[in-house]
């Protein structure tokens, strides 16, 4: 296992049941629940870029164009059958995102986990800061796309 699941600064997951019939498949649910974000975490997210770029970090723009697979600004990590495994390296943190379709007894969830590394001081600021921002952001992503409609099996 990566260093950077040893020692996490933060670790959190959110766990919601699905509808009987969902699609199990992590990488259709995770591009639903990113495409469907409130227009305050895009604001939220504007004013994170405008911060971070004072401090040469990188801002979603320049992720989203970057050259590899991406959900959202999200890099592509891993798939699984299961799971898919999405997030970004900088200099001042690592984080791993982790969507996962699973069942228990027999209904079916998704388990949305971040893990996060820090490298420096800059980077335990930083997410002390936006800590209580990310839980709202991940619960609303969550909440909307259950409103939206969550994907259906094929």
């Amino acid at each position: 296992m990566s260093t950077i699941y040893r020692q996490p600064f933060l670790a959190d997951a959110y766990t919601l049941r699905l509808p009987a019939g969902t699609s199990d498949d992590p990488e259709q649910l995770a591009r639903l629940m990113f495409s469907q974000q409130a227009p305050w975490v895009n604001r939220l997210m504007r004013l994170r870029d405008v911060v971070v770029s004072l401090f040469g970090l990188k801002t979603t723009s320049e992720l989203v164009n970057a050259d590899d697979a991406r959900i959202a600004f999200f890099k592509i990590y891993e798939r699984r059958a299961h799971e898919i495994i999405l997030g970004e390296n900088d200099k001042h943190l690592d984080f791993r995102l982790s969507v996962l379709c699973r069942e228990v007894d027999g209904a079916p969830q998704v388990v949305v986990s971040t893990v996060v590394h820090c490298h420096n001081l800059l980077g335990r600021n930083y997410i002390r800061l936006i800590a209580p921002f990310h839980r709202m952001v991940v619960r609303s992503d969550l909440r909307r796309a259950a409103q939206a409609g969550w994907p259906m099996a094929a």
